[in-house]
């Protein structure tokens, strides 16, 4: 296996090995059609193994403090992309990019990465491994068909809102909970680093 630099031609793989990876997550719907591109400067990683992208990981990282992460002091790097194609899971992939990405964010003078998952257990232990610690949370919330009723609303004449996905900061999650089927809690985690 090898780990190196993104390149414009692994866009295909890129997709499908993402794709793949999130289909068993609280992220299954949540398809990128083209890898996304970024306002700052990032590292941009691909596992591969005979010529197949088994693995990925993006880092937009900050040269100017809060530009990118939402927390912290210095300068840090959001984890937007990390995922392992499915067949090839459980064999340190992810690991091995994470670690690779800390070396090279190191010597940019960057001192942590902050990264954002819903509440996949499996997926928040796996950043517990890798030394992330939980700072703060809010939920995700989908609103679909007579869900949304009473609580979603629009001034626009004729228009019906057949869905809806909101951000919620509040205290009270549970008076969602009769009504909704899908809510997520959406953590923050935070791992610094030292060169």
């Amino acid at each position: 296996m090898e780990i190196r630099e993104y390149r414009q031609t692994d866009e295909i793989g890129w997709v499908r090995c993402r794709v793949l990876a999130f289909l068993d997550t609280a992220y299954f719907d949540n398809v990128l059609q083209r890898k996304e591109s970024y306002e700052n400067p990032s590292i941009e990683l691909v596992a591969v193994r005979d010529g197949q992208i088994i693995g990925l990981l993006d880092v937009e990282y900050e040269q100017v403090e809060r530009s990118v992460c939402s927390r912290g002091e210095g300068l840090g790097g959001m984890i937007w992309h990390i995922a392992v194609h499915p067949d090839y899971r459980r064999q340190g992939i992810g690991e091995k990019l994470l670690q690779e990405a800390v070396n090279r964010a190191i010597p940019l003078g960057l001192n942590r990465f902050e990264a954002w998952t819903r509440d996949n257990h499996w997926v928040q232990k796996w950043y517990e491994k890798m030394d992330f610690q939980t700072v703060e949370s809010y939920y995700h919330v989908y609103f679909d068909g007579k869900e949304g009723e009473g609580i979603i609303s629009t001034s626009v004449p004729k228009l019906n809102v057949v869905h809806s996905f909101a951000h919620y900061t509040g205290d009270n999650i549970d008076q969602f909970r009769g009504t909704n089927q899908r809510i997520h809690e959406c953590v923050c985690f935070e791992k610094y680093f030292h060169a």
